[in-house]
């Protein structure tokens, strides 16, 4: 959840309900902690969507209604809600106070800090197209390119960097990043799919191109960069069987790579970050 989002939501005029789960016994949608936020007329968050969720969101409004600080429910997720999941949550749902939600925008803050990093190095058209789908989840997305112009055409809610050395911008980056490599000069993307390899600690490394442009880049680092394996370079991005070529496609496959590699087991990324994906993808 954004801060900045979570901080507007809650500076609104009108109480709030926080809806947290406490404990989770069995299969259950979302983890132990997962919180969203209740308005009269208003949502921010999910606690796992389905009937649970509505009969939590109720419960909630009711509280506010009534003009009560705190409700305790313990739902089993079976026939008798008309879900199937066959574990039980307890919700605390709880009429927050100023401090609740200073705390509540805290604590999203240090969450967004703690997101898989994923640097999009081109803004053109299909650099683009990701940040559109990329800004819906729970990562911290930055589109690069050396031409302000492109930057100026996405719309998505990213962060967009201006940079006449994107190298740079590939050896800072935080460990465990990924990196989609697509800009419009075959020399550049070699320089920046080197660059991203070398650091040996990347969640994802993919280079637009075909199988004969891994192959070039594989004679290109055997010649230039001391014989770099390329063993864990994704190239063609987003092959996923698919021969749709528009710009969106090709996204929406490469995001399911990125997202697949960020939600292995191996990786390093917010322990309810895979919980988020699943839910997003089941929507």
């Amino acid at each position: 959840m954004q801060a900045e989002k979570l901080r507007q939501y809650l500076d609104a005029a009108g109480p709030v309900a926080s809806l947290r789960l406490t404990r989770v016994r069995g299969s259950s949608p979302r983890a132990t902690g997962t919180e969203m936020f209740v308005r009269a007329e208003a949502l921010l968050g999910t606690i796992g969507g389905g009937q649970l969720e509505h009969i939590a969101i109720e419960a909630a409004r009711d509280l506010l209604a009534a003009g009560n600080l705190s409700h305790h429910m313990d739902v089993p997720l079976g026939p008798e809600i008309g879900q199937c999941c066959g574990g039980r949550v307890e919700i605390a749902i709880t009429r927050m106070s100023a401090s609740d939600k200073s705390a509540a925008v805290e604590a999203a803050q240090v969450e967004d800090a703690a997101r898989p990093a994923v640097h999009i190095l081109g803004a053109g058209h299909v650099g683009r197209a990701l940040a559109d789908l990329f800004q819906h989840l729970p990562l911290r997305t930055v589109l690069i390119d050396q031409r302000q112009d492109e930057l100026n055409q996405s719309e998505a809610l990213v962060e967009r960097r201006l940079s006449a050395i994107p190298e740079i911008e590939v050896m800072n980056a935080a460990p465990g990043s990924a990196f989609i490599v697509l800009t419009h000069d075959h020399g550049l993307d070699f320089l920046l799919t080197s660059a991203a390899l070398q650091r040996g600690d990347a969640a994802y490394v993919g280079m637009i191109g075909s199988a004969t442009k891994r192959a070039k880049f594989a004679s290109w680092t055997q010649e230039h960069c001391d014989g770099l394996s390329v063993a864990d370079l994704i190239c063609p991005i987003g092959a996923g069987g698919s021969r749709d070529k528009r710009p969106a496609v090709i996204a929406a496959l490469v995001a399911a790579e990125v997202i697949t590699a960020l939600t292995s087991e191996t990786a390093a990324f917010h322990p309810d970050f895979g919980d988020a994906v699943s839910h997003l993808a089941a929507q």
